[in-house]
């Protein structure tokens, strides 16, 4: 009997898979196709010589520890521990799952805020507990009101992710307020805060969890260096979290993984010394920039992104049909694969939405442009 009976393959996989069958570009999953920095490949090279090859301590390597706490200071004014909370993952999906797993019981409900990222829900079911899926509003703000007459007694945690993905919206400084006032309302409600996308953000200023004293020793911040510094295959994340809600993470870590490509953390650690994470908003910007200006003579509709390097567009003026069926003709028929907005959604809601990866060299961003054009 499975676990997990209604939960399938992931849609990114489904549209992966097509545009390979069908030879075209995939706009649908979310990694860059561009080069890593070569001073990151230059490290890796070196250190793939040296002994580096263990086990590191269950946390994390001490020096990485040391320089995401400085980062951590640097991005937010925030002082961190770095010995007791900090957490090194095998990525963000890691990092929330073990979390989920340490945090939440049985019969424990959890707020998922709608359209959410696809990793959120299984390990919520995986504790017995309930997922509670809330639809953001239509424009992708919260809906506080309907956010708070979700809550109960038995809500343990709510999970927001801002960044979001996969509307590019970032929360504002009134969201925070009336989550702090939720918070006072259910002094048991933990927050896990999925903020990946933190360092890719554009116009609108990203406001971290890190910097909202109310907030700080009920939640855990998530962040990946996967994302920041286009490396998705490393899978290395990492999370924040006050001592209390740590030890009992470290608990579930321990058995999960231990410990963390030894590896890639001495790498990255080297090379947060030598770089500076402002420049990944500027390499982001540009290129978002540079595709909605490809899709200017296009019949799609493009939404805002705030961060993230994900584009949404709406095609009603172009089909009636709903995203799914849009997104395959779209990939055998056109040769541009994107995801379906609905596949977000817990009562599959389609509001003819599709999101495009704009994380992808000039040249594949021109021509898949070139192809929706022609719609």
């Amino acid at each position: 009997m499975s676990k997990l009976p209604n939960i399938g393959t992931s849609i990114f996989t489904v549209m992966s898979k097509m545009a390979a069958e069908h030879g075209a570009i995939n706009l649908s999953q979310g990694f860059p196709n561009f080069p890593v920095a070569s001073l990151l490949t230059d490290i890796i090279i070196r250190l793939a010589k040296e002994n580096v090859h263990q086990y590191l301590p269950m946390a994390g390597y001490p020096p990485l520890l040391s320089n995401i706490a400085l980062l951590v200071k640097n991005s937010y004014r925030r002082i961190i521990l770095p010995e007791i909370e900090i957490l090194v993952t095998a990525g963000a999906t890691q990092a929330i799952f073990t979390t989920i797993q340490a945090l939440v019981q049985t019969d424990d409900e959890v707020i998922i805020l709608d359209p959410s990222y696809d990793c959120y829900e299984a390990p919520v079911l995986l504790c017995n507990a309930k997922p509670v899926r809330v639809s953001l509003n239509d424009d992708y703000t919260p809906n506080w009101s309907t956010i708070k007459k979700a809550c109960s007694a038995n809500t343990k945690m709510i999970i927001i992710n801002n960044p979001h993905n996969p509307t590019g919206k970032i929360l504002t400084q009134t969201d925070f307020e009336h989550l702090e006032s939720l918070l006072q309302k259910y002094p048991k409600i933990i927050v896990l805060s999925d903020e990946v996308y933190e360092y890719i953000t554009f116009e609108q200023k990203h406001i971290s969890a890190h910097t909202r004293i109310k907030l700080l020793d009920r939640c855990v911040m998530v962040s990946s260096f996967g994302k920041s510094f286009h490396v998705t295959g490393w899978k290395i994340g990492y999370l924040v979290a006050p001592q209390h809600l740590m030890k009992e993470i470290k608990k579930v870590h321990q058995f999960l993984v231990f410990s963390v490509n030894s590896l890639c953390q001495v790498a990255i650690s080297e090379y947060l010394d030598l770089v500076s994470v402002d420049e990944i908003r500027t390499l982001y910007q540009e290129k978002r920039d540079y595709f909605i200006k490809l899709l200017t003579t296009s019949r799609f509709e493009l939404l805002p992104c705030e961060g993230t390097y994900f584009q949404v567009a709406s095609y009603a003026a172009i089909s009636t049909e709903n995203d799914v069926d849009f997104c395959k003709r779209l990939i055998t028929e056109y040769g541009v694969a994107a995801i379906p907005i609905s596949t977000f959604y817990e009562n599959g809601k389609d509001l003819h939405l599709i999101r495009f990866c704009f994380a992808k060299d000039n040249a594949t961003l021109q021509e898949a442009a070139k192809r929706l054009c022609k719609i």
